[in-house]
């Protein structure tokens, strides 16, 4: 599926800040292969349970992931970007 917009919730704008430059260019280029195909296996995408159930998760490197959610056709918000304690 094409992701045609992306809003990101204050909260990432400050996770993104806070990462270091080389993960920030690896986030850009994540973000482009989930604008072009969200289910792209490079991402491994998949669908959280339990208190996070309405949310998404695609993964960055090993220990880092992007939180997100689906808005609609075509359109996600990225809720939080860091390692495995975005999930708490």
């Amino acid at each position: 599926m094409k992701i045609t917009e992306i809003v990101y919730s204050r909260h990432f704008a400050r996770s993104m800040q806070k990462l270091p430059p080389e993960l920030k260019v690896t986030v850009r280029k994540r973000e482009a292969i989930f604008r072009n195909d969200c289910f792209d296996p490079r991402l491994r995408t998949h669908k959280l349970s339990g208190k996070l159930k309405d949310y998404w998760s695609f993964s960055l490197t090993h220990s880092h992931r992007v939180l997100f959610q689906f808005l609609g056709n075509e359109r996600a918000e990225f809720i939080d970007v860091g390692d495995h304690s975005i999930y708490e």
